[in-house]
């Protein structure tokens, strides 16, 4: 990897973590389109530059997220179920997830079927909930349980903890902001645990490139997310589940 290598990471990651694409997919195929293998520290990479996406997240709800514990407590029962299921099936989805091209274009290919899919029968409930404050612990495991089927590379944690938060009634742009807030202890302990793991074998290096990608996709995602906040005002998600059909498409020609 060199330094321009680590900058196109880091825009990709800084556009795809919040949008419903999957920023780990997309990653991996970045990865392949630049020739880079899928070595221990290129997974370990594509984890830990996620933390700037996730700072940018805090950085735009800091009001919210201050002093508000009525949000940290939903956020942690959501936060349970990826926590407990990661920990225990770490290695295998470092090993045998991570770095499988078949896994991340399948998962791209039928996520983005089931969202246009989804976007076409879903109807708001009345009720929805519109304050993150007043969803339920049942609800918000729910989402949780939702969020964790983002283990599986290509799948997108934004894309099924907003479709969960559909599922159980919640407005659209509530379940948007709680997916966003619900990065923050996922991706933490994510970034946290692999770096503990894998930290002592990187080079001074490798930090730099780390360093690269966590600036430039703190900087890119603080773009994404407003993005994203204006466009669901007056879109549903049909367009981002074509494109996941149709990058996935392509890229299956170039990763053959």
């Amino acid at each position: 990897m060199d330094i321009l290598q680590a900058l196109i990471f880091g825009i990709v990651e800084g556009i795809t973590e919040f949008l419903p694409i999957s920023s780990t997919g997309h990653l991996m195929l970045t990865a392949k389109l630049l020739h880079l293998g899928q070595s221990e520290f290129i997974k370990s990479f594509e984890i830990a530059i996620q933390l700037g996406a996730i700072l940018a997240v805090v950085v735009i709800y800091r009001d919210k997220l201050v002093n508000n514990n009525k949000i940290w407590k939903r956020l942690l029962v959501a936060f349970l179920p990826a926590a407990l299921i990661g920990l225990l099936l770490y290695k295998i989805i470092k090993r045998c997830l991570l770095g499988n091209s078949q896994v991340v274009l399948w998962a791209l290919f039928i996520g983005g079927l089931f969202l246009i899919i989804f976007e076409l029968f879903y109807r708001q409930k009345e009720n929805a909930v519109e304050e993150i404050s007043n969803i339920s612990y049942p609800q918000a495991l729910i989402i949780g349980l939702f969020q964790s089927l983002a283990m599986i590379p290509g799948v997108s944690r934004s894309a099924s903890s907003i479709i969960g938060g559909l599922v159980v009634g919640l407005k659209r742009k509530t379940i948007v902001e709680f997916s966003f807030l619900l990065a923050i202890p996922t991706m933490l302990a994510a970034c946290a645990f692999d770096l503990f793991k894998s930290a002592g074998v990187f080079n001074p290096e490798q930090f730099v490139f780390l360093g690269v990608g966590f600036i430039v996709s703190f900087l890119v995602a603080m773009i994404a997310i407003k993005f994203l906040l204006v466009f669901i005002k007056q879109h549903s998600f049909i367009s981002f589940g074509v494109y996941r059909m149709m990058i996935a498409l392509a890229f299956w020609f170039i990763v053959k």
